[in-house]
Formats: C-alpha cells, sequence, structure tokens
C-alpha cells in the first residue's frame, strides 16, 4: 500500500473521529493543530487505525510520534512487515 493511500484512510480515520468531514491533516499536523484532540481522542485514534489497518503500535512508536507523518511512518512499517 503506497504512503498516499495510507495516508488517505488515515484522513479518513481522524473526521470520523472528530466528526468533522472538513478536517484536513498533513505530514506536520499536531495534537496542537486540533482543537478537539486531547489524551483520551488521541487514544480513540490509535484504536480506530490499528482496527482499520489489522495492526498493533508498540507504546514507543505513539508515544515517540510528534505528528501525523511520524504515525503514518510507524503505520506503514507494520504493513510491510506483514
Amino acid at each position: 500500500m503506497e504512503r498516499n493511500e495510507v495516508f488517505e484512510k488515515v484522513t479518513e480515520i481522524f473526521r470520523d473521529v472528530f466528526e468533522d468531514d472538513e478536517i484536513i491533516i498533513s505530514d506536520n499536523t499536531t495534537s496542537a493543530d486540533v482543537e478537539e484532540w486531547d489524551s483520551l481522542t488521541h487514544l480513540t485514534l490509535i484504536n480506530e487505525i490499528e482496527m482499520e489497518f489489522g495492526i498493533r503500535f508498540k507504546l514507543s512508536e505513539v508515544q515517540d510520534s510528534k505528528n501525523v507523518g511520524e504515525l503514518v511512518t510507524a503505520l506503514i512499517k507494520h504493513l510491510d512487515e506483514k
């Protein structure tokens, strides 16, 4: 799966979780850029991404990801290992 395809699916997940069809994310998007993005929403995002792609992030991957781009990179790594 190409990065742009993964990013499109992750964007859909963000739109579902935040109930905002207009939300736009980029590699540089952080929780500070989305008003409703708090710790509970973060856990929901991670869970939804894991369920959609059939993977499990390591705790360190979730904690060390500074932005959406780093999270997508970790996701792609898991997909490549499948």
